[in-house]
């Protein structure tokens, strides 16, 4: 089978040809140092690593938002723009950009599958010298149905039709390793790591076994699927995996560690962990 939205991932041929596109934007995800070693001409260095939010209440949400607004519009993102992601690999940094610009209504954003590794290992060209970029005119138009916020995951708890699923380690779903409030899991949460979605190579994997590795983990098409971890970042991967790559179950994207951090919520008697985040392709 083909993936379910083939466009949505690039690859290095698909990139090379469109280099010299007016309207397209090259967002470097990976660290500032990486960039500065060598880049694809033209990409714009924008590390967002670490920026994350632990309060999904509408005031914190709203605040949020608006900084990563802004951060997209000072990288030069204009409302007809074409952005075209990449990290190392088909990575957490590139997936976390792609589910921003998806929530916020921005329909011309895709990954180059292989990352930066697939682009040099092609022999195409890269560069040292940096690209500044303009402010655009970017404006977001969120899209609510994507957002699950803390209420709304444990709103679903104990529904037949949604299938939780833990993308984080090993250790951090079994509560070895703490790193909020509390330790564990969600409960009733299925547990698959988001690098299971890659190859070897770091390319997502063919979409027949995408498909059956979710089947596997009883994350079938008649669920909505909601992912979470710690930050968002490796949620989101399986955001962009689910129903973009494989056509399966809409879904909803893990933000934070809300759930286990946030005084007097509690998902029944689990001592756990949730997140935050997106939901469908509309």
């Amino acid at each position: 089978m083909d993936y379910a939205n083939p466009e949505l991932l690039w690859t290095v041929e698909t990139l090379g040809r469109n280099l010299g596109d007016p309207h397209l934007v090259l967002m470097d995800l990976r660290p500032p140092e990486a960039y500065s070693n060598g880049h694809i001409p033209g990409a714009r260095s924008f590390d967002i690593f670490g920026i994350s939010l632990i309060d999904t209440r509408q005031q914190a949400l709203d605040g949020f938002l608006w900084i990563i607004e802004h951060l997209i519009q000072a990288k030069g993102v204009n409302v007809d723009s074409n952005v075209v992601i990449y990290d190392d690999v088909a990575g957490m940094r590139s997936a976390r950009l792609f589910w921003f610009l998806e929530f916020f209504g921005h329909r011309e954003v895709h990954v180059l599958n292989g990352g930066f590794n697939a682009w040099t290992q092609a022999g195409m060209p890269t560069t040292h010298e940096a690209t500044v970029p303009k402010p655009g005119n970017f404006k977001m138009k969120p899209r609510r149905e994507l957002l699950a916020t803390a209420e709304d995951v444990l709103a679903r708890l104990h529904s037949a039709d949604v299938a939780l699923v833990d993308t984080r380690s090993d250790d951090e779903y079994t509560g070895k390793l703490v790193r909020a409030a509390r330790g564990g899991r969600i409960p009733g949460a299925t547990h698959l790591e988001w690098t299971h979605n890659l190859d070897p190579n770091g390319f997502f994997k063919c979409a027949d076994d995408l498909k059956s590795m979710y089947d596997a983990h009883n994350i079938p098409p008649n669920k909505e699927a909601i992912p979470y971890c710690q930050g968002g970042y490796r949620a989101a991967h399986t955001y962009l995996a689910l129903p973009d790559l494989v056509g399966e179950a809409e879904r909803l994207l893990g933000l934070d560690i809300e759930v286990a951090s946030r005084p007097g919520v509690s998902p029944g008697r689990a001592q756990r962990t949730t997140m935050a985040g997106p939901r469908s392709r509309a």
